[in-house]
């Protein structure tokens, strides 16, 4: 089953109407290229399409940035500013990490979202706006609504149209595809089949977004001798775990494994191994690859 062709479908029928959409999937699956591709698609693409990152909001500010200010509202404020959901008027508003938003935010939202409407700050009357809403979210909103960080009534009023979008390791049978296309927008050329066997068997925590930028340091380091198993074991895996852990080959494919060991233990293990790299790798628990990296960045 092609988990991205039905994202795909779903999202084409999402576009024949004006409800809401929210899209769901790990970070860098490509929501926003989702939505982007949802408003191109819908009555509404000759209009304007406003993508608003709520992580990235000033939580004071929220109040402004979506329903807009008159001039004199606020110190410093010398216009009228139109707000996101205005300017997005006549076309879809897309609301990116949605989950982030402020629970006293959410509370002002869903007002909006009920009248259709905004009140600019210093103004007294409302404003009627036409517009779509698109949201999308990495984090589970359901168990946010269960622990009290989200509002149920509004995640009722988001989750109309839900789209989730799969992770790339669940896209095996489009990645060869998928690889070469996003090669081929780097440069004229296909990449080598021995090559796109190893990206797909790489984890790709990072999804897409990790996939291109491999690419494209694999495009920019390849002239210079760079193998491309070279920048895969030193690939990063896992912020979360409270240090930085990266991926290593192994018989084929790839694991993960906890920051390269440092270089006293490096040579440690060379010399009770009498310099044999791959028992010396076995005992540090990496491969004989990113063993024999490790011994070419050293003498650089």
């Amino acid at each position: 089953m092609n988990l991205m062709n039905d994202a795909k479908r779903l999202l084409k029928i999402a576009a024949k109407s004006n409800i809401p959409v929210l899209i769901c999937g790990e970070s860098g699956t490509g929501k926003e290229v989702a939505a982007r591709i949802l408003h191109a698609e819908s009555g509404r693409a000759t209009g304007p399409f406003i993508a608003v990152n709520c992580g990235a909001l000033n939580s004071g500010l929220m109040e402004s940035l979506f329903e807009g200010s008159r001039r004199g509202a606020f110190t410093g404020s010398t216009s009228d500013q139109l707000g996101f959901v205005r300017a997005a008027d006549k076309g879809t508003l897309f609301l990116d990490e949605i989950g982030e938003l402020p629970l006293e935010s959410q509370t002002r939202f869903l007002r909006i979202l009920q009248e259709r409407a905004v009140t600019p700050l210093g103004s007294q009357s409302t404003i009627p706006v036409d517009f779509r809403l698109v949201c999308a979210t990495h984090r589970n909103l359901e168990q946010a609504v269960r622990a009290g960080l989200f509002r149920e009534d509004l995640y009722f009023r988001l989750n109309v149209f839900p789209v989730r979008l799969p992770p790339l390791r669940h896209r095996q049978s489009e990645f060869a595809s998928l690889v070469q296309e996003l090669w081929h927008e780097l440069g004229n050329s296909s990449l080598e089949e021995n090559d796109v066997n190893e990206l797909a068997s790489f984890p790709w925590p990072g999804n897409v977004r990790q996939l291109k930028n491999v690419l494209c340091r694999y495009r920019l380091l390849e002239p210079y001798g760079t193998k491309l198993s070279m920048i895969l074991a030193e690939e990063t895996w896992n912020f979360k775990m409270g240090k930085v852990t990266s991926v290593c080959e192994q018989n084929g494919g790839y694991k993960i494994r906890s920051n390269t060991p440092c270089w006293d233990k490096i040579v440690t293990a060379l010399e009770t191994h009498q310099y044999n790299k791959t028992h010396a790798a076995q005992s540090l628990g990496i491969s004989r690859g990113c063993l024999c990296y490790q011994l070419r960045k050293r003498d650089s």
